[in-house]
């Protein structure tokens, strides 16, 4: 087996935590897969960090795991009284409606402004 054919896929989604002088803030954009968490997990490790925004509004297809790991993200900030502001597109908006109905989304979330569409600021 060659090197090659050993690595994984390339992610077409992005997650990075970043450091705003408003606090830390969880950004995914592109379509965020299982192996853009797997490499964020490789480069952050796997417990949620404490944030004080999440920015999805750039975010095209967002797979379970990475749904999991907002939603992780969400639940520390609610064990810890932080409310966290969320920043989401149509597909976020849908998949957190639905996380929503199934009570999975903590109360501390305060949603931004909608998205009008994928690169839009």
């Amino acid at each position: 087996m060659s090197p090659e054919a050993a690595a994984p896929p390339p992610a077409t989604g992005v997650i990075r935590l970043l450091t705003t002088a408003g606090g830390r803030v969880l950004c995914l954009a592109g379509e965020v897969d299982a192996t853009s968490v797997d490499a964020f997990v490789r480069r952050y490790g796997r417990e949620p960090m404490p944030v004080e925004g999440i920015d999805a509004g750039s975010v095209t297809r967002l797979s379970m795991p990475a749904l999991d790991l907002v939603l992780d993200h969400l639940a520390v900030a609610e064990r810890t009284g932080r409310p966290v502001r969320v920043r989401r597109s149509p597909t976020v908006e849908r998949l957190l409606a639905d996380a929503d109905a199934a009570a999975q989304v903590p109360q501390n979330v305060r949603y931004a402004p909608k998205s009008s569409g994928a690169g839009s600021a």
